[in-house]
């Protein structure tokens, strides 16, 4: 005949608890790595929300310094106008 060998009660407990052990370092392992994840994605966003405010601010001072040069420019011709016209 044919000869079957059963594992013993022990065997399957140790291959159990192996396969536990090795199942439950690696659930850790993605779980810290779905923290950096996140972590990351977080600074992300908060970067990209600060250089969004950053570029609100730099476009407003800059239209400013624009419009401010824009009125000098205009008030150079009116002076000269004026000059021109007293002259």
């Amino acid at each position: 005949g044919r000869v079957e060998a059963y594992p013993t009660a022990r065997e399957v407990a140790e291959y159990a608890l192996g396969r536990y052990l090795s199942l439950l370092l690696y659930r850790m392992i993605l779980e810290t790595l779905t923290s950096e994840m996140a972590a990351r994605m977080s600074a992300m966003r908060q970067a990209t929300e600060n250089a969004q405010e950053m570029i609100e601010h730099l476009t407003l001072v800059y239209n400013q310094a624009r419009q401010h040069s824009i009125t000098r420019e205009l008030l150079d011709i009116v002076g000269t106008a004026e000059a021109l016209k007293t002259a």
